[in-house]
């Protein structure tokens, strides 16, 4: 009996997911019937990294799975900055290309913060771009990091009151820290945003309705740093001997949790979901 109560705790990242996808693929029938438009995103691969690999393989399944044109640009590792730079411009500049991923990490000798800035803000899929991050900052959020609005989607999905509550952010990345705060702020939530440097985490996650945690430290967090009834979102992945954990320890943690999301199955699916659904609101803008 107990097991099944704590099943009922787990965010169902995927059948959230599926929802989405559901959405945005009606939406893109709808484009289609309406102005003749199929979504197109590009993502640019370079080199051969098992992982971004993979990654870019489920965004294009979603892709089908929606209804939206994918195309692979994948590109050597001995690629120099000004080819990918040119093969920037190349697909900023096509009708047929509603939006751009650049799948990170890149290899070493590449700057990947001048090929995000090359990006046309209006088809930037992943909402790096600083001009898309400065709106977020000032609350109008149009193309953001889609992990952070994959967490608030579920959030809204689940009906957790953010106004007011106290929001715990560990980690302070450009992908999922700093975006995740700004969205908490602008949902009037108390945000206090830990990283490897903050004196005393226990004090600040024993404190949070909402936890959010996206570090790549295996089960950093433990049951005796969370509060009863917490709302938990584990975005960290590492993997050992071919199994995948969080940061989170969830078979402990999820009996003191009202929310969590698993791992994998969590965060992930939603974060894909949003992808498809960035592509179809930068083709609805085109």
């Amino acid at each position: 009996m107990e097991e099944e109560n704590y099943d009922s705790r787990k965010i169902d990242g995927k059948s959230l997911s599926g929802k989405v996808e559901e959405q945005v693929r009606q939406g893109v029938v709808q484009l289609k019937a309406e102005k003749g438009i199929t979504p197109g995103l590009a993502t640019i691969l370079i080199g051969e990294d098992p992982a971004s690999r993979m990654y870019v393989r489920l965004k294009h399944k979603a892709c089908e799975r929606v209804g939206i044109h994918a195309e692979d640009q994948n590109m050597p590792a001995s690629t120099t900055q000004e080819e990918l730079m040119q093969r920037i411009r190349e697909l900023n500049s096509r009708d047929d290309i509603h939006a751009i991923l650049l799948q990170l990490p890149l290899p070493a000798h590449l700057d990947d913060k001048a090929a995000m800035l090359a990006i046309d803000p209006a088809k930037d899929a992943d909402g790096f771009h600083p001009y898309n991050m400065g709106k977020l900052l000032i609350g109008e959020e149009g193309l953001v990091p889609c992990t952070p609005k994959g967490v608030i989607r579920a959030l809204e999905e689940y009906k957790v009151a953010i106004q007011g509550r106290h929001a715990v952010v560990v980690g302070h990345s450009n992908v999922v820290g700093k975006p995740m705060a700004a969205m908490l702020i602008n949902r009037n939530a108390t945000v206090s945003v830990c990283h490897v440097f903050t004196d005393d985490l226990k004090k600040y996650t024993l404190d949070a309705d909402i936890l959010v945690v996206g570090t790549g430290v295996k089960h950093l967090i433990k049951e005796d740093m969370v509060k009863e009834g917490a709302v938990i979102f584990d975005v960290g992945i590492t993997e050992e001997n071919g199994k995948v954990y969080g940061d989170v320890d969830f078979d402990n943690v999820v009996r003191k949790a009202s929310l969590i999301t698993p791992v994998p199955g969590g965060v992930g699916p939603m974060t894909i979901a949003i992808l498809m659904e960035h592509v179809l609101m930068a083709a609805k803008g085109a």
